[in-house]
């Protein structure tokens, strides 16, 4: 399996172009299916997309956002100190790319950014300690969580658009609440990632993919470790912020360079923070209900600011984080410009007569998913791709009487899945293992072999315990 995996990603990295290649072809076959399945003539279909064009800014700054406050806290000095210790308590092989696989896919579930960073740390970590540990296992390992748990947590793009406000275009919105009955067309975590199915499949996932790694892993004779293959781990590649004075001393004297090192100015709007959630959160009729997209960023950030203490080590963060977050900015005005086609064409109807076609109310939650994996391996965004796929899939689960809010997690399922054998999100990290994706895909595609069919057993087994529409 290792060996298919690597003459696939050979075959890939030859012949498969970059994702943004795919949103600008991926514009012009949704223009080209509008003009064939509509009525819609061209210069209705132009106008469609350069009125959608721009309709997410405010969710591309705050996916940015998520990203970013992701790296912020996972490059903390107190979470340096966190990963050493646990980095001290796998022995053999085995255990430490099990553990390094058990703590990616948890604090995914917390935040899909941050997991990044703190799991890839950990790993290199755990590499420098446990002798004969294959460091490709250790470093595909750190990436699981965004190939499994992450779309299910707190930073699930499809939940947090479909609980956010202003996340997605009215169009949607209107499908979603299909005449008055899910109102304003806004579906809560209550009813997406905090249903007892959506928790129970993390669980379940955890349980498998912590399994599939620590039997995958080479023993110690068979292993290649990061000496093998000539990568230094020495400490001399730990990012470093070149803002901040190398002593204390060479702040004084120099009022601006002290401010930027004082804790009071955090501390101050630390306090501002958390005053405004308390209030929040007291004054919501549903707490729970309360949590979308701008509050989790804003307690993210605040514990950012917390965790770096001074203004000088939070805008080093901040800055070292910023440069990931470009592959967002590019697509996403084209992912929202194809959403726009499909709803103001109704080529959402369409595609959503097809998907009735195919399904029944049961088997509808396993045909998204895996519709979502599909479509994952071309657009490698849980985001901007559910943007394109909720028009028409929000509309056949009402005319299937699907759980709506259970479409959304069969969704996060399938969708998680494309990251295993789409090396996109990948690339953040595998610069800092100084590997290629090729390297760790082996171990990528066979969680992807033992989880896809996990995952369609899930979505259907669990969504017959649902009622339509919530």
């Amino acid at each position: 399996m290792a060996r298919l995996a690597l003459a696939l990603t050979a075959w890939s990295e030859r012949w498969v172009p970059d994702a943004f290649i795919f949103a600008l072809a991926a514009t012009l076959v949704v223009f080209a299916a509008a003009l064939a399945a509509t009525p819609s003539t061209p210069a209705q279909v132009v106008d469609a997309w350069g009125r959608g064009f721009w309709d997410l800014i405010p969710f591309t700054l705050q996916m940015s956002l998520v990203i970013i406050t992701g790296h912020v806290l996972a490059t903390s000095p107190p979470m340096g100190a966190l990963i050493r210790a646990i980095a001290g308590w796998p022995r053999t092989p085995r255990l430490a790319v099990a553990l390094v696989t058990f703590f990616a896919l948890a604090s995914s579930w917390i935040n899909w950014g941050f997991s990044l960073i703190f799991s890839a740390v950990l790993a290199r970590e755990v590499a420098r300690r446990v002798e004969g540990v294959d460091y490709r296992a250790l470093a595909a390992a750190s990436f699981l969580g965004a190939g499994s748990i992450w779309a299910q947590g707190l930073s699930g793009s499809a939940a947090l658009q479909m609980a956010t406000p202003g996340a997605l275009q009215p169009q949607i919105r209107e499908i979603v609440a299909h005449g008055g009955l899910v109102p304003g067309g806004i579906l809560p975590f209550r009813h997406t990632i905090f249903l007892w199915q959506s928790i129970a499949s993390v669980i379940v996932e955890l349980a498998v993919v912590t399994t599939v790694m620590w039997l995958a892993t080479p023993p110690r004779h068979a292993a290649r470790t990061a000496r093998d293959l000539g990568i230094d781990l020495q400490d001399e590649d730990k990012p470093r912020n070149g803002r901040e004075p190398s002593t204390a001393q060479e702040a004084d004297g120099h009022p601006g360079a002290w401010l930027e090192h004082s804790t009071a100015l955090m501390w101050l709007v630390v306090a501002l923070g958390i005053t405004y959630l308390v209030r929040y959160f007291s004054q919501a009729a549903d707490p729970l209900n309360a949590l979308n997209l701008n509050i989790l960023n804003l307690a993210f950030l605040l514990a950012g600011f917390l965790l770096h203490r001074t203004p000088a080590r939070l805008m080093g963060a901040v800055q070292r984080a910023t440069p990931a977050v470009w592959g967002v900015i590019l697509q996403f005005p084209f992912y929202a410009g194809i959403a726009g086609m499909i709803t103001s064409t109704h080529l959402s109807e369409r595609i959503a007569a097809a998907f009735v076609s195919i399904s029944t109310a049961a088997t509808f939650p396993a045909v998204v998913a895996l519709y979502s994996a599909v479509l994952g391996v071309f657009v490698p965004s849980g985001g901007s791709k559910w943007v394109i796929e909720a028009p028409y899939v929000m509309q056949a689960a009402h005319t299937l009487k699907t759980h709506v809010g259970w479409v959304v997690s069969a969704y996060d399922l399938g969708e998680a899945l494309a990251n295993l054998i789409q090396p996109f999100w990948m690339l953040p990290i595998l610069g800092l293992f100084r590997l290629a994706a090729r390297d760790i895909m082996g171990y990528t595609m066979i969680v992807f072999l033992a989880l896809t069919p996990v995952v369609l057993i899930l979505v259907t087994v669990l969504g017959l315990t649902l009622s339509y529409p919530l």
